[in-house]
């Protein structure tokens, strides 16, 4: 497992991260303890690059990885998330903060739950509508001068919001959902990245398990899986986007992996400033993971690909038409 630069900070990461959200929420029961373990297992496959956020749980996630670092702090590039609100009453409803307040509070709170004196990368989750970036992103400055905090970035960002906060101060890295269902971000903002000497963070390389192969219906998931209320997993949209998986599990034969393992390889293969952080809860889906660094795409692989899995092929919204508007901001 190679480490990359993160940015033009000093960071550094291993090349393939760990997306942590899902042992705690969303898709499906937590298994705290199996959870723990494949932390563990991260760490010896030099899987180092994690990734959690307050929102999830709420806070149950960064609680966990704060277990899961105790005694090998140094062995981790550490990233967590602050500006989504969740109402107590109302888990499904969210609000977004980046008051310069709520970032000293947001992240002081944060270094509590992980057991942690610093965090290396702090991104922005969403843009606070209500707050000027410039704002934000001062205060996310200062905390890299008070010491607490060691890179900052921002989250499913416009490429204009990106520069604007790049000169009030630098960015390490950008993430977005990135895979061969979601191209999005080739339009503007990989190329900014790349400008700028900002790091590109792909979550969801996997379509959210979808281009896994293993997703055939909407009972294959939890009765409380988040899933099941995202477009891409409904009705007429489901049936069409099984099509994109079939043809992407005809291609992973012929190249002797798994779809999993062809959709990494085709986020990897994007250039050195990308790192997919693939999020699992199971020992098993890591490794696979963590095998796809093996698979090798030629320019007709690659060629093939585009033509299989263009831009807009998949059918559905990313999200939920009221969580669409807090995207490319």
């Amino acid at each position: 497992m190679r480490k990359l630069a993160l940015g033009s900070q000093g960071l550094e990461a291993s090349e393939l991260g760990l997306g942590c959200m899902g042992m705690s929420e969303f898709y499906g029961p937590r298994n705290d303890e199996e959870s723990l373990r494949t932390l563990d297992r991260a760490l010896e496959l030099g899987v180092s690059f994690w990734d959690t956020a307050d929102v999830y749980g709420p806070y149950l996630n960064e609680e966990l990885v704060g277990k899961a670092l105790k005694g090998r702090r140094g062995q981790v590039t550490l990233a967590t998330k602050f500006g989504i609100l969740r109402d107590p009453n109302d888990p499904g409803k969210r609000g977004f903060s980046g008051k310069p307040d709520y970032v000293r509070s947001a992240c002081e709170a944060s270094l509590k739950r992980l057991g942690v004196e610093q965090i290396d990368l702090y991104y922005l989750h969403r843009v606070d509508p209500n707050t000027p970036i410039e704002e934000t992103v001062g205060a996310m400055g200062q905390l890299v001068k008070q010491g607490k905090v060691r890179g900052i970035g921002l989250s499913e960002v416009s490429a204009a919001t990106l520069r604007l906060a790049h000169a009030v101060h630098p960015i390490s890295a950008v993430q977005s959902e990135y895979s061969l269902w979601s191209r999005d971000p080739e339009e503007e903002i990989l190329d900014a990245c790349r400008e700028l000497g900002v790091a590109f963070v792909a979550y969801s390389p996997l379509g959210r398990g979808f281009l896994t192969g293993q997703i055939k219906s909407v009972a294959d998931l939890a009765p409380d899986d988040y899933r099941r209320y995202s477009p891409r997993f409904q009705g007429e949209n489901f049936t069409r986007n099984l099509e994109l998986v079939s043809r992407i599990e005809q291609l992973a034969a012929e190249k002797g992996c798994t779809p999993s393992q062809l959709a990494l390889a085709w986020v990897l293969s994007r250039g050195g400033h990308i790192f997919p952080i693939p999020g699992t809860k199971r020992i098993q889906y890591l490794e696979e993971n963590v095998a796809a660094l093996d698979v090798r795409l030629t320019d007709s692989d690659l060629s093939l690909i585009d033509q299989l899995a263009p831009k807009d092929v998949a059918s559905g919204s990313r999200y939920p038409a009221e969580m669409m508007g807090s995207l490319n901001k």
